[in-house]
C-alpha cells in the first residue's frame, strides 16, 4: 500500500453511494466500501546531506518546498 514516509499517511475507506433519482433511494441506494488513496510520489530529495529517494505525499512535498 502506499505510505509516505514523512507523515505515514495511508489509504483511508470509505462509502460509495450511488445517486439514484426516485423517490427516497436514499433508503434503496447501493452502498459499496471504497479506498481514498493518498497522492504519493517518489521523488528524490537532500536529507541529512545526501540525495535519497523517498515516497512522499503531495501535501508534504509543498509543505518542504515552504521551508
Amino acid at each position: 500500500m502506499a505510505r509516505c514516509e514523512f507523515c505515514d499517511k495511508t489509504p483511508q475507506f470509505g462509502r460509495y453511494i450511488r445517486n439514484q433519482h426516485s423517490i427516497a433511494w436514499e433508503r434503496r441506494a447501493p452502498r459499496k466500501n471504497r479506498q481514498f488513496k493518498p497522492n504519493v510520489q517518489k521523488t528524490k530529495l537532500m536529507l541529512d546531506g545526501a540525495m535519497r529517494s523517498v515516497h512522499i505525499c503531495t501535501r508534504c512535498l509543498r509543505t518542504l518546498q515552504k521551508v
